[in-house]
């Protein structure tokens, strides 16, 4: 061999380990950035998740209301019903029917 030819210099120990250092941080970068990545699309299906939850609630109310008996309906009162409920409202009241009759203005006829 001759002194023209070039010897290959070596890297020292330190050199290296920087080298493998230098590349474990860009590899721990890229990690950063899929674990961010990770979560957006974690919080986006999140999301998606919680309306869903939502929908079904309501669709879970509107079954419950369709199978909870509904309560029965008053029966509507006719005039000559309300009549006699406020005949029997007064009587219970100690009036006696002249005394209805003549608080109402009108004569009994006999």
């Amino acid at each position: 061999m001759s002194d023209t030819e070039k010897k290959r210099v070596r890297r020292t120990t330190e050199e290296r380990i920087a080298e493998v250092n230098a590349k474990i941080e860009e590899l721990n970068g890229q990690i950063q950035s899929l674990e961010e990545k990770k979560q957006e699309a974690v919080t986006a299906y999140n999301d998606r998740i919680a309306k869903v939850m939502d929908r079904i609630k309501g669709l879970e109310k509107q079954k419950a209301a369709i199978l909870a008996p509904k309560p029965p309906r008053k029966p509507r009162k006719t005039k000559k019903e309300k009549i006699q409920d406020l005949m029997k409202q007064a009587q219970r009241a100690g009036l006696k029917p002249e005394e209805i009759a003549e608080r109402l203005g009108l004569t009994i006829q006999e």
